[in-house]
């Protein structure tokens, strides 16, 4: 028997281009949740950073961040945004979202988009277990429950995991999809769309899968 399509969604709580995703992601886990497996693969922006941001690294994200606002409508906080010191390691936040994968498959996008929304939204530090812990415990799972599961080896090799899945993959940028059928793959998009777009690509790749 054929496996049915999987639609991978590679992505980066910490990039701005997939908070400014966010929105179309959403629209389509909603309409073709009955057509499609939808996977998210934390792909790793900038995991293991250890150097706090230059004054010029901050700028070009600042006006990155400008350009995404701008141009998607997603709400972010720019006053005082990655302040001096700030360190820009996804590993945290990916890791927080693979361990309530492992919780609670269906908390991942929301704890995804909770992450987003602290970091880009609220100006929260995701790097940061306790702001994490806090963001796990919003939806409903513990803090006894998230803390150990964060901070285990476990969620640590199933991090690393989605890493390496999105290097073999070959992904060079997020937001990602990729609709799979066996051994046809199909190409939706490689960087922001407008949802339309976005429908219109994967109703193609589901009429040759």
């Amino acid at each position: 028997m054929n496996a049915g399509p999987i639609l991978w969604y590679f992505a980066d709580p910490m990039c701005s281009w997939c908070w400014g995703f966010s929105p179309a992601i959403e629209a389509v886990r909603e309409m073709y949740r009955e057509q499609t497996k939808i996977s998210l693969v934390l792909g790793g922006l900038r995991p293991g950073s250890a150097e706090a941001l230059s004054a010029q690294g901050r700028e070009e994200i600042l006006h990155h961040r400008h350009q995404v606002h701008e141009r998607t409508g997603q709400p972010f906080k720019f006053e005082d945004a990655l302040p001096a010191g700030f360190v820009y390691d996804t590993e945290p936040a990916c890791r927080a979202v693979a361990a309530m994968g492992e919780l609670d498959p269906t908390l991942i996008f929301p704890m995804f988009k909770a992450v987003q929304s602290a970091f880009y939204a609220e100006g929260l530090n995701v790097t940061q277990a306790a702001v994490l812990t806090d963001l796990a415990a919003s939806l409903g799972v513990e803090s006894q429950r998230f803390a150990p599961a964060f901070a285990s080896h476990a969620a640590k090799t199933r991090t690393e995991a989605h890493f390496r899945l999105a290097r073999q993959w070959g992904i060079k940028g997020f937001p990602t999809l990729i609709l799979q059928r066996d051994k046809n793959v199909h190409l939706i998009t490689s960087g922001w769309q407008p949802i339309l777009a976005i429908r219109a690509a994967i109703d193609a790749g589901l009429s040759k899968a």
